[in-house]
């Protein structure tokens, strides 16, 4: 074990509490006090630490979501469905209704068969009601600028999928392409306002020389 963790910079005291929370395999016992652990080992490892750290992911929801990567018989929706519901999410509101229907008539008018029970409907829906109850009702009018950019890449991330050379290697697409793109879009989101901030206000940085 110690030099599992000197290979994958995962401290003993957490392998051990990954093992006790099942997010970790057992390494093939050599003596009562020994295990053998193999590469397999590392990778999974450095997977949880990610799907943790940078997903935020609670321990149930990565045991969830490593649960589907080791099934071989998961249908790859399936696979999408369990990594969206991993995702810290919200719970639909009465408040929220007619948020909900503005999401509902944008899908619409894409032409999208989407479930109901999609956990992005309730998610979007609240961001209309707060931009609503801030006075800032004028954002709302980005959603379907928004949806449009979301379609983009969700194509992205089905290519994705698509490219992967194995079946195996698919389902671990989707689930960690889930979970941990949002993150990924929201650090290039913030890179590209920055940018656009640029263009539109201050292209000499003038302003931002005269604020300093």
């Amino acid at each position: 074990m110690a030099e599992l963790s000197e290979r994958s910079g995962v401290a003993v005291p957490t392998i051990k509490f990954y093992l006790r929370e099942q997010l970790l395999a057992s390494g093939e016992r050599t003596s009562p006090n020994q295990a053998a652990y193999d590469e397999s080992h590392v990778d999974r490892l450095r997977l949880v630490r990610a799907l943790l750290d940078v997903g935020g992911l609670s321990v149930t929801a990565v045991r969830a979501v490593l649960a589907a990567i080791d099934n071989t018989e998961l249908p790859l929706d399936w696979a999408f469905g369990i990594a969206q519901q991993a995702l810290p999410a919200v719970l639909p509101d009465e408040d929220d209704a007619a948020s909900a229907r503005a999401i509902d008539d944008l899908i619409a008018e894409r032409g999208w068969r989407i479930d109901p029970n999609n956990p992005g409907r309730a998610t979007a829906a609240r961001v209309l009601s707060r931009y609503e109850s801030l006075g800032l009702g004028h954002l709302r009018q980005t959603a379907g600028e928004y949806l449009r950019a979301a379609e983009i890449v969700a194509a992205a991330d089905l290519d994705s999928v698509i490219a992967s050379p194995d079946r195996s290697t698919q389902v671990e697409t989707v689930v960690v392409g889930t979970v941990l793109g949002d993150s990924l879009f929201a650090g290039l989101r913030r890179i590209a306002q920055e940018q656009r901030s640029h263009t539109l206000f201050d292209p000499t940085g003038s302003e931002c020389e005269e604020a300093q």
